[in-house]
């Protein structure tokens, strides 16, 4: 097709950004089919890197888990760019009005969601911190607990990293079956210690008496999660905004191309 510069670049542009997210989809989804279908080799190789992060990593449940949503992720990278990139190369009014709207309505789901959280804003805090709780309550088990699963791992980073203890405080663990089951002694998680290396307290006694001089055992997740957005909420913001951005600019040059078709084709006629 004979096109003008703007129709070139608008055409280049959208094929540069998606063979990249394409090639990105890809690679996240390979690696999520590989862990599905082979666990052991994944750990094997995680084994052979000396890091004691990792090594809470090696668990065959957080692998499934984390594979299931490497897949999703991979899957949704994969189809939007494929059809992105498709339909620039070949100039296709389809697959680019497809692209588009998809992109279209990803991002009003986005705005929506976010016009909703800041309406209902109490609303939203409250079920934020039910769908915390409903994670510990039903998921999180013992930190030594050889078949802990990727939610109580994440449970334990945002602790760990956080210095805070559940969603309110300590006593949320006590809702959870399989903490009660596995917990032995201990009161509190060893992630709720003040710790002096990965998932190790400082003092050895803090799981199983805890203080606020040891541990972070009063202090909440939730409280200190708003509490870091707060303080980096302009980040956050940039972050939201640059996001949007860009899925506008790929929406805009996917119809802008589609036009441009559309008129080349009418010239033709």
């Amino acid at each position: 097709m004979g096109c003008d510069c703007e129709t070139c670049i608008a055409k280049y542009l959208l094929s540069l950004f998606n063979f990249l997210f394409f090639i990105i989809g890809t690679t996240v989804l390979g690696v999520g089919i590989w862990l599905a279908a082979d666990k052991s080799s994944f750990i094997a190789l995680l084994k052979m890197v000396e890091n004691e992060q990792l090594e809470h990593f090696t668990q065959p449940a957080v692998i499934e888990q984390l594979a299931y949503i490497l897949i999703v992720i991979g899957s949704i990278m994969f189809f939007l760019s494929f059809l992105g990139y498709c339909g620039a190369i070949r100039e296709s009014q389809c697959l680019l009005t497809t692209y588009g709207i998809f992109l279209l309505i990803i991002l009003v789901l986005e705005i929506a969601a976010g016009g909703l959280a800041a309406a209902y804003k109490d609303r939203a805090k409250l079920e934020t911190k039910n769908y915390l709780q409903s994670t510990i309550t039903k998921y999180y088990s013992s930190n030594d607990n050889q078949n802990a699963d990727a939610v109580t791992l994440m449970w334990n980073i945002l602790m760990s990293e956080m210095s805070c203890c559940g969603v309110d405080d300590y006593k949320d663990f006590n809702l959870s079956d399989k903490w009660v089951q596995t917990k032995g002694n201990r009161i509190i998680p060893e992630s709720c210690c003040v710790l002096s290396g990965p998932f190790e307290p400082r003092d050895k006694n803090c799981p199983y008496s805890p203080s606020e001089a040891n541990s972070f055992y009063k202090t909440g997740c939730y409280n200190a999660l708003i509490d870091w957005i707060l303080l980096h909420r302009n980040i956050v913001i940039s972050v939201g905004i640059g996001l949007a951005v860009f899925q506008l600019f790929a929406i805009f040059l996917a119809f802008c191309l589609c036009k441009s078709i559309d008129k080349y084709r009418g010239m033709r006629l």
